[in-house]
């Protein structure tokens, strides 16, 4: 049995988003995975900027571990040519596998499910839970609304000024890799 080193979920878009930097980060994100022997973990798609990042990884010989449930199989067409591919019952499922199975979270641009899956593993880290970094890969800035808000949160007292050290955001791929280095 092959030993497994360290894993990086991303969490990221079943589209791939209105620019065409979101597709070209999400295949630099799956080649940096790969070459720096770090096996992606996410929800086992072969869409949007999921399938981009998926496929990055295995055309330059990463390690992949996709989990998906029952009833997103054809929606997000799942990628079952994966080195790991685990079927769930429900998404709550699936985010617990795939949480459970990384050493850190990294966030792609996305919609509803990636900040679902962000604020999930933000909540855990606040209470405690976990200290696996997350970083929100801003590509463009996409997420400077959302790290806005985090902002907004905490100056009206719904959280303290720890919960924005609990995340940090990259600009882009480099940077993403060097956090990781750091932080794995």
């Amino acid at each position: 049995m092959a030993i497994i080193g360290k894993s990086v979920c991303v969490y990221c878009g079943s589209r791939d988003g209105a620019s065409p930097a979101f597709a070209k980060a999400a295949e630099e994100t799956g080649q940096m995975l790969a070459a720096n022997g770090w096996r992606l973990v996410y929800g086992a798609g072969d869409v949007g900027l999921m399938g981009k990042v998926a496929n990055a990884v295995q055309k330059a010989g990463g390690a992949t571990f996709g989990v998906i449930p029952t009833h997103l199989m054809d929606w997000e067409v799942g990628k079952r040519d994966l080195d790991s591919f685990v079927i769930t019952e429900t998404m709550h499922e699936r985010k617990k596998v795939m949480f459970m199975n990384a050493d850190a979270i990294v966030v792609l641009p996305g919609g509803a499910g990636s900040l679902d899956e962000f604020f999930e593993a933000l909540t855990w880290r606040q209470l405690g839970l976990h200290a696996k970094p997350i970083i929100l890969l801003n590509i463009d800035g996409f997420w400077d609304p959302l790290l806005g808000l985090l902002h907004h949160v905490v100056d009206h007292g719904f959280a303290g000024d720890n919960i924005l050290s609990f995340t940090t955001s990259a600009p882009d791929v480099e940077t993403l890799a060097q956090m990781l280095r750091k932080a794995l």
